[in-house]
Parts: structure tokens; C-alpha cells; sequence
């Protein structure tokens, strides 16, 4: 039989160990091992769908080599003790049950270790005071908590730890460590001029500068022999003014050449937010945006070395077509796999359009951030894995007919999750196609095309099933009445804001995502009201067009924007408002609006109480959703009150992630 992606799923040999293809995941942290830092069956679990869906590598992340001083995340793997072996080997045989190989990432994280979880001044090579700090400082009203510079001797201690660490994984049956040396970690920060001002032998020169990594990976090598796996991980260009820059990292990279098996190639670094969206990659960001960086060292290093690509390298065709062009000889995903497990199998088998896509929202990363064990946007069962083992959901004991009204994604996962209990489902979609308010959503705007590989997976996926789907069919109280269904989950979603105001009807008011659709051209001066991530990426789209509009609203920042459709971390919020500031986007913050005339739009500054004019040949209203309660109301008494689920927009407006997970936890159950 004739294989499928015969690079990406072919098996490799690296010092001995048989890898099954060239797919690894990269290094995550869920946050699901103990207080102590121990493993858990919690965390084995949340990665057993993705050992059982055919990858040939699972990495943990973040996994501290120096507990008590590197401590910067909630519930945290620690390598400091042999304590940490036995329960660490349970995540060890559970991925070669699945002929997996573990991968465990060896960090300190250095000057942005957490002083308030480590109860110590956080350490260095340097002195200095990490961004992460001075954000917290800030916040809290207090003076920073200066980074304190390891002594020659403390040094020596360190990199004991980093060996001692891959020791312990070793005894744990882990047979491939990451020694993280990008992004601003520990080893990082020995490396990059940036962070290193030591006189001693750690410091000065390039060679002096690399000691600290080649100590570590020489002690590894020696300790743990020839038949284990050593990847280093490196930030090509860290991406800030005084840091390492691609030459001095290529020199830097032939300094180690010989002492590891596989180099990792990232970019960026933690802390500043304007380079950590080169490895966080959110989805305003280009996709494989570092792959550019792999195949520079692909073709600068012997082939005794193999490079592994990461970053935006969203499935198995982006992986096939970096392997066969020779830019990588592994490739790396993360989000991509806990959105879809079993993704490695469905290509493998021929149905790429069965995997469902990752939005690379970053909201996997924001629970993290928000001191909440690691879920997916588009995946409700991630990080439910003891609930519902093998991420298999659980056929119901008594089959029920189910009414869904509303097709957009939280009537589609219902949808979808009632069918696998076995379920009757009819659905009722008042308009002419599944999919809801993402439509308007995505437009064509190409920062987009994550959202629409997500809306066309949801449409297939519903189409295919064989449900009762009924288009231009609303649902009447008398219809569901008449059926009496033995559950009804309201998903009408939500409709537009229009803002109580004289002029809101006028032929040059629009509604904002309509610029993003094409059906209106906006022309002459424009003025987008309101500051959410609509306003914002509209304002980005009409900034590609050459049209420089005016944002003003009634929001006193841009908090709001932050979280947005996706329900992530604001890197896709920085990356865009870094384009409207270049374009000259002007921001009148803190104006509510009272009027919109012909050739106007008319506020109130909140600072000063006056009337404030922006002229406006085209206004567009991005002033929130507000759900569809009338509707909610009139089909809520037709099943028994405990039978009848409100979800997704039209419950709250908020994002895909609330619609999938809210839909999902009224429906898993039933």
C-alpha cells in the first residue's frame, strides 16, 4: 500500500532509538502535575489521546531542574529530586504503551522565576529585573524585586542541576531530553549579550557566553552515554534591540554542533510581549513563521545534526511540504494536537478533512496565565481526560430526541456531542447556512484564515452527520411544542449593538464586519466606534486596504480587545495594534457617542464633559453583541425547565471558546 505523507509519518533513528515518524509535540505545560511537582494521573491523561492518536513524540514542558529557585508557573514538573522518578515513570509507560517516545524539556527559568511562589530573589547571570516582574510590581504598587547574579560557585551548582535532572529522566525511562536554551531562559540568558554582563569565565565573548550551555550539555553526555537523545532549543533572533541576533546564534549554534543530536530552532523571547509572539505565534501572526530560521540552520549544519521546525505549523500537509523541501528534518506542533488528537491517524488514513483545526487563540495559554489547568477553544474534552477517559465521550443509557435551535458553533458542538451519545437531533437554523455569527466574523481578511478553517470543519462535520438539519426553518414555540422533545438547547446566539443614538440609520452607518465581508466599501474619512477586537481588527483590515481610519469609543483602553472572538491572550491584539501605530491611527478613547450626523460623529469627552466632533464620511459600529433573549424567552417553557440548556452567545456574548464549552458541558450529560 502506497503510504500517505511518506516523510512526515516515516520512522527515523536517532543514536539508536526508533522514532515512528517525524512528528513531535512540543514541549507543553498543562499545569495538572501535584503541588509538589510531582506527576499525576491528571496530567498522564490529558496526554494519552495525543500518545494514542500517532505521534512519535510527546515533550513536557517547562519542567524545572531547580525547584525551589526556577518556580514560575502553577503545579509545575520538577526534576530536582529523585522523589520525582516514580511518579514521572507513569507518564513515561504510558506513551510506549502507544509506541511514543517521552520527552521531558529541562529549564530554569532565571530572572523570571516568581519570587512570590519561590520565597527568594529570582537569579541570573546578571543583575537585572525581569518584564514580568516590573508587570506584577506595578500592578501590586510596589518596588520590583531585583534579580540577584549567581556566584562562580552557584553557577558550577547549576549545572549540576541541569545534569542531575536528565539523570533522573533517564531512570524514569525517558530516553530524549530538550535542554531549553531560547527564549530568554536561564541558559539564555548566560547566552545572549543582553541579559550576560559577568567578567568571569560566563561572560564577555561569544565562547564565554556559551560555557554555561556547553558544561550543561557535556555533563549530560557524559552522565547519561551515548544512547540518549540530547535537543537544544535556541531563539535564532531574539527579536530585541542588544539581544542575540541571527549571526552571532548561528556562531553560537557551531560552538554546540557537536554535543547534541537534534537543534530546536524558535525565536523570540519571554517577558516582552512584542517578541514572545515569534514562539506564542498567535493567529495574527504568519503561519510557520519560524520555519524560515530552520531551514538557515538546516543547511548551515552536518547532517549529523537534525533541525526541528516549530511555531504556526498548523497540520500534517505544512509539515509534509517543510520535510520534502529539505528546511527540517522534524517537524514540531502543540496546539494543533491537543485541538485534534487523533490528527497523525486521520491523515495517515486519508481524511485530513476530519481533523479539527486549531485557532491558535492562545486560549490553551491564557488558562495557563489565568492560574487554570490548560483546555482548548475548539476541544472541550483537553484536560478532561480522567472524566472522560481516552477522550472517548460516553454513549447515553437512554436514547432522547434532542432539539438544537440555532446552527452557529455552540448549536454545531451540541450537535456534535449529542450525536456521539447517541442522540436524536433535529436543528433549527432560522437562515439559509450553518455557521452562525462566524461568518460575519471572518470576512476576507487573511489574519482570518484560522477562524475559517475552523467554520468549514464545524459545517462538514454537521453536514456529514446525517442529522436532521433544517435551514430557513426558525423555531416556534408551536413547532417544539408540538414534538415535545425530551431536551432543547437554545443556541440563537446574538445580534448586533446598535448604539441608542439619532443617525444610527443613516445610509453611511455600517456595521463593522461588513467592511471585513466586502459588502460595504468604506470610503472617505472613517470612523470605526468602539475598541473591542472587531473595532480593532477592522481597523487592521482597512489599514491593508490603505485606508487610515479613527477609532474612538467609549472604553478607556483596550482591555477589552484582548480577549476577543478567540478568547486568548492579546499577542494577536499587540502584533495588530503595532499596525494601526505605524499607520497613524488615531485612538480617541474615553468619548461616549450621543449623535451620528451625515458628516459627523458626535461625543462627549469622559475627561472634560464636551461635545467633541470627528468628521466621518463612513461610520462603522462595533459596539458589542447583546444575545437574542426574546428568542430565549419565548422557547424556554417548552421541555421541562431542567431539560432546557442556554448556550453559547446566547446565554453571554462572548467567544468560540465559551460557545464550544458551554454547549459541550450542557449536552455531555444529557
Amino acid at each position: 500500500m502506497k503510504q500517505r505523507y511518506p516523510l512526515s509519518l516515516s520512522p527515523m533513528t536517532i543514536r539508536g532509538i526508533e522514532f515512528k515518524n517525524r512528528l513531535v509535540m512540543t514541549p507543553s505545560s498543562p499545569g495538572l502535575v501535584d503541588i509538589n511537582g510531582f506527576m499525576t494521573r491528571e496530567c498522564v491523561d490529558f496526554f494519552r489521546p495525543i500518545a494514542k492518536g500517532g505521534v512519535s513524540v510527546i515533550a513536557l514542558g517547562n519542567a524545572l531542574v531547580d525547584y525551589d529557585m526556577g518556580h514560575d508557573e502553577e503545579r509545575q514538573l520538577r526534576l530536582d529530586t529523585d522523589e520525582m522518578i516514580q511518579p514521572l515513570g507513569k507518564f513515561t509507560d504510558m506513551c510506549h504503551q502507544f509506541g511514543c517516545e517521552p520527552c521531558i524539556e529541562l529549564n530554569h527559568t532565571g530572572n523570571d522565576a516568581n519570587w512570590q511562589k519561590t520565597g527568594h530573589a529570582p537569579v541570573s547571570a546578571s543583575v537585572c529585573v525581569s518584564d514580568f516582574e516590573l508587570a506584577r510590581a506595578a500592578a501590586e504598587g510596589r518596588e520590583p524585586v531585583m534579580t540577584r547574579a549567581l556566584t562562580h560557585d552557584e553557577v558550577k551548582d547549576v549545572i549540576e542541576k541541569y545534569i542531575a535532572a536528565a539523570v533522573r529522566c533517564k531512570q524514569a525511562g525517558v530516553r530524549r531530553v530538550i535542554v531549553h536554551g531560547g527564549h530568554a531562559n536561564l541558559i539564555g540568558q548566560f547566552s545572549s549579550p543582553y541579559f550576560n554582563h559577568r567578567t568571569d569565565e560566563y561572560g564577555g565573548s561569544l565562547e564565554n557566553r556559551a560555557r554555561f550551555a556547553i558544561e550543561i550539555l557535556d555533563g549530560i553526555r557524559a552522565r547519561c552515554g551515548e544512547d540518549f537523545v540530547i535537543v537544544f532549543r535556541i531563539s535564532a533572533d531574539e527579536m530585541i534591540e542588544g539581544g542575540m541576533h541571527l549571526e552571532e546564534t548561528k556562531e553560537y549554534v557551531r560552538l554546540l554542533q557537536d554535543k547534541i543530536d537534534v537543534l530546536n530552532v524558535s525565536a523570540g523571547i519571554r517577558g516582552k510581549i512584542d517578541a514572545m509572539h515569534y514562539w506564542v505565534n498567535p493567529y495574527a501572526s504568519p503561519r510557520m513563521a519560524n520555519v524560515n530560521y530552520a531551514r538557515i540552520f538546516r543547511e548551515m549544519l552536518p547532517k549529523s545534526v537534525l533541525v526541528s521546525a516549530v511555531a504556526g505549523i498548523m497540520n500534517i500537509d505544512n509539515a509534509e511540504m517543510i520535510l520534502q523541501n529539505g528546511w527540517a528534518d522534524i517537524v514540531c506542533m502543540t496546539r494543533p494536537f491537543m485541538a485534534d488528537p487523533e490528527m497523525p491517524r486521520k491523515y495517515a488514513l486519508g481524511k485530513p478533512e476530519t481533523v479539527r483545526p486549531c485557532l491558535r487563540c492562545s486560549f490553551c495559554t491564557a488558562r495557563l496565565v489565568a492560574r487554570r489547568p490548560t483546555e482548548c477553544a475548539v476541544n472541550p474534552v483537553l484536560g478532561r481526560t480522567t472524566e472522560f477517559p481516552a477522550g472517548i465521550i460516553p454513549r447515553a443509557e437512554e436514547k432522547k430526541r434532542v432539539a438544537v435551535v440555532g446552527g452557529g458553533p455552540a448549536g454545531l458542538q451540541a450537535l456534535d456531542t449529542l450525536l456521539q451519545r447517541g442522540h436524536s437531533v433535529t436543528l433549527y437554523e432560522a437562515s439559509d447556512r450553518l455557521g452562525g455569527n462566524l461568518h460575519n466574523a471572518i470576512g476576507v481578511q487573511p489574519l482570518k484564515q484560522d477562524l475559517k478553517s475552523y467554520l468549514d470543519f464545524i459545517i462538514r462535520r454537521a453536514e456529514a452527520s446525517g442529522a436532521d438539519i433544517r435551514l430557513n426553518t426558525p423555531a416556534t414555540a408551536e413547532e417544539l411544542e408540538k414534538n415535545e422533545y425530551d431536551g432543547i438547547i437554545l443556541a440563537c446566539g446574538a445580534v448586533p449593538v446598535v448604539p441608542p443614538v439619532p443617525g444610527t440609520d443613516l445610509p453611511h452607518v455600517h456595521w463593522a464586519p461588513e467592511a471585513d465581508l466586502g459588502t460595504v466599501e468604506p470610503k472617505g474619512r472613517v470612523v470605526i466606534v468602539g475598541a473591542g477586537s472587531v473595532a480593532l481588527e477592522c481597523a487592521y483590515g482597512l489599514v491593508k486596504k490603505g485606508i487610515v481610519p479613527t477609532i474612538v469609543a467609549m472604553e478607556k483602553d483596550l482591555s477589552s480587545a484582548r480577549g476577543g472572538l478567540r478568547g486568548g491572550l492579546s499577542g494577536s491584539i499587540t502584533i495588530i495594534g503595532a499596525a494601526l501605530k505605524e499607520a497613524g491611527v488615531e485612538y480617541r478613547l474615553d468619548h461616549r457617542l450621543t449623535e451620528i450626523r451625515p458628516d459627523a460623529v458626535v461625543c462627549v469627552s469622559g475627561e472634560t464633559g464636551e461635545t467633541v466632533e470627528f468628521p466621518a464620511d463612513t461610520v462603522l459600529l462595533a459596539t458589542g453583541m447583546r444575545s437574542r433573549k426574546d428568542v430565549v424567552n419565548e422557547l424556554r417553557g417548552c421541555a421541562p425547565a431542567t431539560e432546557v440548556w442556554v448556550v453559547g452567545d446566547a446565554k453571554e456574548p462572548a467567544n468560540v471558546a465559551n460557545a464550544v464549552h458551554t454547549a459541550f458541558n450542557a449536552t455531555v450529560y444529557m
